[in-house]
């Protein structure tokens, strides 16, 4: 039977199996995720080396501290210790030697209704060193019309660092110059003081003036 076509022999020729469609899906997703991975990779290759944006901050190479790129830096308070608002500054690095609290002769004034206020001030400042001058009631022009903690008063040459050691005793003081001639300072108590600063609290102060931090040598940023 079969004629020309019959099969001889006991081999018989081998059919190949269809290759799966659930097969070829998988391996179709697997090319297309690694090729999404290498994509990624090169996204994150190019920001590494091509940087942050103009606008976005950027952390030093040397240090901790976050810069901020192309921004300005920060404006620098002046040595004397004094705010730009001429209020009295209790953490500002001073130029020259300062003056020991009983190098300084104060005049304790109360500008405001409380009664007792300037002797009473007068007694405390005595006991932290200071020298004490007159004590009383404010002038007309101060009396009842300082709004502020203070208002540290002497002349040009003599404020500097008296108005640095003395401003470690109140916060919120502001500082003013007159025309006088003599080195004593004037303390006006204005609406806005409460009480003198906790004793140990201003002895810090005062040493930070005396050894102030050095500057830093320069920015991290570049």
């Amino acid at each position: 039977m079969g004629g020309k076509y019959r099969i001889t022999g006991d081999r018989y020729p081998r059919m190949s199996r269809p290759r799966s469609r659930r097969r070829l899906m998988f391996t179709a997703f697997g090319s297309v995720l690694a090729l999404g991975l290498v994509g990624w990779g090169t996204l994150q290759l190019i920001d590494v080396f091509s940087g942050d944006s103009g606008g976005q901050k950027v952390r030093a190479a040397h240090g901790t501290g976050d810069c901020e790129r192309g921004g300005k830096h920060p404006d620098e308070n002046a040595k004397s210790g004094r705010s730009d608002s001429g209020q009295s500054g209790q953490g500002g690095r001073t130029g020259g030697k300062l003056p020991k609290p009983s190098q300084i002769t104060v005049n304790v004034y109360n500008a405001t209704t409380r009664s007792g206020l300037a002797k009473d001030t007068a007694k405390e400042l005595e006991k932290r060193g200071f020298k004490i001058g007159k004590v009383g009631n404010a002038p007309t022009q101060y009396d009842k019309k300082v709004k502020a903690t203070g208002i540290l008063l002497g002349a040009p040459g003599a404020g500097d660092g008296a108005f640095n050691v003395l401003g470690t005793q109140l916060t919120g003081a502001q500082t003013k110059n007159d025309a006088r001639d003599g080195k004593d300072i004037d303390l006006i108590i204005g609406n806005g003081f409460k009480d003198l600063v906790e004793q140990k609290d201003a002895n810090k102060a005062l040493a930070a003036l005396a050894k102030p931090s050095p500057a830093p040598s320069g920015s991290p940023c570049r």
